[in-house]
């Protein structure tokens, strides 16, 4: 049901999409030895309102199409929320008022997030990753440390997001998640959007797109991401969702709020799954079910066993 959902909704196929990141998987980055499994799992209804009131016994974890064990649950929308916010600011950026809504977008969250309790930290990138502001309990203060942004440079989205989930993923927090504001515009990469999904679904690190463009932008996505002849159009659509986060639009100053309280409450209410890992050292492809059908589950979608 969710692969018929996604492949649905952006147009493209998903059960492509996932062979491309299977077929890259050797790549040594993306190896981990674990001998439990973390799954972070939001679940929706069919009008898309969050539903957070199932126990143990609502859920089922298909790994490579077997059933696994769940050996812990639990759902505390009292832990704390850890966010890595990443933002492009290469020269694409530059162009109408993208960046100036990427920030308004971060300053957003240094609101949503409760000061004392939950993190965050701040990364911009364009050919590389800095880190403009550590992790901090006071995520107000993250905005200054954007003032003396300038986009400039090429864009090495995939590469910089590949980076910054593997820093997040030593943070202790169940509840985390890397948020990621760009304009979609990749031109110096290494590594592919299937490689990256892969690396941040195997470490369980949800990544969340906000791209900040303009309305006629946002337009021309959707036509190309309908196209089955484009689907790499498609790539960062498919990349959030496959490792259980989503895309959000902002076009507009006003929509900044939205997907910021969508995303910290979805953190706030995940259903934190956890199953043994496979002896095989081999990539797993994970689903997670809810027995009500109407019910749809977003999750990562593997790991490597140990």
């Amino acid at each position: 049901m969710r692969n018929v959902f996604l492949a649905t909704l952006f147009g493209a196929s998903l059960l492509q999409f996932e062979r491309a990141a299977l077929a890259q998987q050797p790549l040594a980055i993306f190896k981990s030895s674990v001998a439990v499994v973390p799954i972070s799992a939001v679940v929706h209804d069919r009008h898309g309102r969050m539903v957070t009131s199932l126990t143990a016994a609502d859920f089922e974890v298909l790994d490579k199409g077997e059933r696994k064990a769940i050996l812990d649950f639990h759902a505390d929308a009292d832990s704390r929320v850890t966010i890595a916010i990443l933002i492009d600011t290469s020269g694409s950026m530059r162009v109408s008022s993208k960046f100036a809504l990427a920030r308004d977008v971060a300053k957003q969250f240094g609101t949503d997030l409760q000061d004392g309790r939950d993190e965050a930290s701040l990364f911009t990138f364009d050919a590389s990753v800095r880190e403009q502001h550590p992790f901090t309990s006071h995520p107000a203060t993250l905005d200054a440390a954007l003032e003396d942004a300038d986009p400039f440079g090429v864009t090495s989205l995939y590469d910089a997001i590949a980076e910054t989930a593997r820093r997040l993923a030593g943070r202790p927090s169940a509840h985390r998640a890397l948020v990621v504001l760009t304009d979609g515009i990749d031109n110096h990469s290494t590594l592919s959007a299937a490689q990256v999904s892969a690396l941040a679904s195997s470490i369980d690190v949800p990544v969340y797109v906000i791209a900040t463009v303009a309305p006629i932008d946002r337009a021309e996505y959707a036509r190309r991401g309908m196209d089955p002849r484009s689907f790499d159009a498609a790539d960062f659509r498919h990349l959030a969702l496959w490792t259980g986060g989503n895309l959000f639009w902002v076009t507009r100053p006003e929509d900044a709020d939205q997907p910021v309280r969508l995303i910290v409450d979805e953190l706030r209410h995940e259903y934190v799954i956890t199953v043994e890992s496979a002896n095989d050292a081999e990539w797993r492809p994970l689903a997670v079910r809810v027995r009500d059908r109407q019910l749809s589950v977003r999750a990562r979608s593997g790991y490597f066993g140990r």
